[in-house]
C-alpha cells in the first residue's frame, strides 16, 4: 500500500470516532493492553507526562514539548486530531513520523491487530509509543483523546500528569455534570505521581482532591500559584510578566492561553522538582534557565507544528482561524472576536452534531455576516440547519455546501479593513488549512 492507501485503511477500516461519532468509540482498556503486550510495553522505555483537560490539552501538550526540546531532550509529542496531515499526530522534535513508518507498521502487523477490531485511536495510540521506542525519546508528551480513565492512553505510568480543565463536553460519554467528567478525567491521576490542575469549580476541585488522596498523588492546583501575573498583545501574540520567568513572549496569541500558560508554567516547576528541566548537555547542577523556557514559548509552532490556535492565514483583510469547538472554548473565543478592530466581521462557522450547537451559538457575536458551513464529516451539522440556528441567535447569512466555498465568499465579500474568522471545529479548520491556504 502507499502512504495515502494506508492513512485510507485507517480512516475506513478501523472504528473511528472523529468520522463517525458514537459508533467509532469504544469503551475501555483491553485491546490497548493487548497492543501494548505484542509490542514488549514501548512506553516503558521512556518517560512521559499525561495531559487531559476539557480545552488546552494541545496548546499545553506543545509548549512543554518545545520547552523540553529547547533543553535538548530528544522529545514525543502525541496528540489528536490533526488538521492536514495524520502523521502530524506523531512526532518527535517537531518531525511528523515518517510515511514509510506508518506503512510498515500497517503492513507487518495487520494480521495481530484484525482480529482484535481495535479503534483507529487505539491502534494509532500503539503506533505512537512503538515509534517513540524505536526511535529511543527521553520522554513523550502524550494527550489523551476523549477522557482519561479509560482512554487508551492510559496504560502509561507518566512522571508527571496534567488536568487542564473540566468543562461540559461528550456528555453523552464522560458524563451531563462537571463532577462526573472530573471523574473520568482524574483517571489520569497515577499512585504517588504529581498531577498539576490548571483550572477548577468547587464542585471539581472536591474530585480532585479526593481522587489524589486516594493514590497519595501531590497535587498542585494552577489557578492557585498565580504564575503569570499578567500578559499584553503584541503583533506577534501575547507578553507574560510571570513570578519566576520574567517577561515571556508567547506565540500562541489566542486569550484562553493566558490560563493555559499559568498551568504550562506551574508544570515545568513541578518538572524541576522531579529533576527534568536540565539541559542535556551540562551538568546536573546547572538548571535551565529563562532562554529555555522563554525561546520555547516563543518559537512553539515551529518547534512543534503547532496549526490552529488562533492562526493568522492572511493579512488583508485579517483572517484568523481557531479550532475551539465547544461552550467553554467559545466563552474565550467570542471575547476575542468581538475585540479585534475592524468594519466589519465575516464568519466561516461549522460545527458537528456532539457538540452544544446552540449554546455555541448564544456566544456568537450579532454584529457580524456569517457563512454557515460544514466539513465533510458524518458528524458534521448540515449548514441549512445551522442557518436555522443562526436565525434565532439573531445570526445572518447564507449556508455554504463545503467550507472553501464558504470562505471564498467571505473573502469576496470582505474589504480590507474587515476580519474574517473561520472555526467552530477542528474539522472546519483542517479543511480551510487543506485546501485554502
Amino acid at each position: 500500500m502507499t502512504y495515502q492507501e494506508t492513512c485510507e485503511y485507517l480512516y475506513n477500516q478501523l472504528p473511528m470516532f472523529e468520522q463517525q461519532g458514537a459508533s467509532g468509540y469504544k469503551e475501555g482498556l483491553e485491546n490497548s493492553v493487548k497492543l501494548d503486550e505484542h509490542f514488549g510495553h514501548p512506553h516503558r522505555k521512556y518517560r512521559t507526562i499525561h495531559i487531559a483537560g476539557t480545552n488546552g490539552k494541545g496548546s499545553c501538550a506543545h509548549t512543554i514539548s518545545a520547552i523540553l526540546q529547547m533543553c535538548g531532550y530528544k522529545v514525543g509529542l502525541y496528540t489528536s486530531p490533526h488538521l492536514v496531515d495524520f502523521s502530524e499526530r506523531i512526532r518527535i522534535n517537531g518531525n511528523p513520523i515518517p510515511e514509510e513508518y506508518v506503512i510498515d507498521f500497517v503492513q507487518n502487523e495487520k494480521t495481530f491487530f484484525e482480529p482484535l477490531k481495535p479503534t483507529f485511536f487505539e491502534l494509532v495510540t500503539a503506533m505512537a509509543f512503538k515509534y517513540f521506542a524505536d526511535k529511543a525519546v527521553d520522554i513523550a508528551v502524550i494527550e489523551t483523546g476523549m477522557g482519561g480513565r479509560l482512554d487508551c492512553t492510559n496504560i502509561i505510568t507518566p512522571t508527571l500528569s496534567i488536568i487542564t480543565n473540566i468543562g461540559l463536553d461528550h456528555t453523552q460519554f464522560l458524563g451531563t455534570t462537571l463532577e462526573q467528567i472530573a471523574m473520568e478525567k482524574a483517571g489520569i491521576i497515577k499512585p504517588k505521581t504529581p498531577v498539576v490542575i490548571g483550572e477548577t469549580t468547587e464542585e471539581t476541585r472536591q474530585i480532585f482532591n479526593v481522587m489524589a488522596g486516594e493514590v497519595s498523588a501531590p497535587i498542585t492546583y494552577a489557578e492557585d500559584q498565580h504564575e503569570v501575573i499578567d500578559c499584553t498583545s503584541t503583533p506577534n501574540g501575547l507578553l507574560y510578566h510571570t513570578v519566576h520567568d520574567g517577561m515571556l513572549e508567547g506565540e500562541l496569541s489566542g486569550i484562553y492561553q493566558k490560563k493555559n500558560t499559568n498551568t504550562i508554567l506551574c508544570a515545568i516547576r513541578r518538572l524541576e522538582e522531579i529533576g527534568l528541566m536540565y539541559p542535556v548537555h551540562t551538568m546536573p547542577d546547572e538548571p535551565c534557565k529563562n532562554r529555555e523556557i522563554r525561546e520555547g514559548f516563543k518559537h512553539v509552532c515551529d518547534l512543534t507544528g503547532l496549526k490552529g490556535r488562533w492562526q493568522k492565514v492572511k493579512d488583508h483583510p485579517l483572517t484568523i482561524c481557531d479550532t475551539g469547538h465547544n461552550v467553554p472554548g467559545w466563552t474565550y473565543l467570542s471575547e476575542q472576536l468581538k475585540a479585534v478592530r475592524c468594519k466589519h466581521r465575516h464568519i466561516v462557522f461549522g460545527m458537528v452534531d456532539d457538540k452544544d450547537v446552540q449554546g455555541v451559538m448564544a456566544l456568537l457575536p450579532t454584529d457580524a455576516t456569517y457563512y454557515f458551513t460544514k466539513a465533510n464529516n458524518k458528524r458534521a451539522v448540515s449548514e441549512g440547519v445551522l442557518k436555522l440556528y443562526g436565525a434565532e441567535f439573531g445570526l445572518q447569512g447564507e449556508s455554504y455546501p463545503d467550507v472553501v466555498n464558504a470562505y471564498e465568499a467571505a473573502q469576496k465579500a470582505a474589504n480590507e479593513k474587515d476580519f474574517v474568522f473561520i472555526g467552530g471545529s477542528s474539522y472546519v479548520v483542517a479543511e480551510l488549512l487543506k485546501n485554502c491556504i
